[in-house]
């Protein structure tokens, strides 16, 4: 049996963002993967939270996320 043919959601895209109930993209802040001792602790849990993305990239990644909005 072949699978039918249609939109699929790009996983790797909805592992990292997700789309809150008004449409809005949230992401994680770049550079909490490493060298963290550097940091001080308020700047360390402010990357920890999440943030909302730039509009010029949410387009692109609800492009990818089709059953998301």
């Amino acid at each position: 049996m072949r699978r039918p043919k249609g939109v699929k959601t790009k996983k790797s895209v909805a592992k990292r963002f997700k789309i809150t109930a008004r449409g809005k993209v949230l992401g994680s802040h770049a550079g909490r993967r490493h060298l963290l001792a550097g940091k001080n602790p308020k700047r360390r849990r402010r990357l920890g939270k999440r943030t909302i993305v730039d509009k010029t990239d949410a387009y692109r990644i609800i492009q990818n996320l089709p059953f998301s909005h």
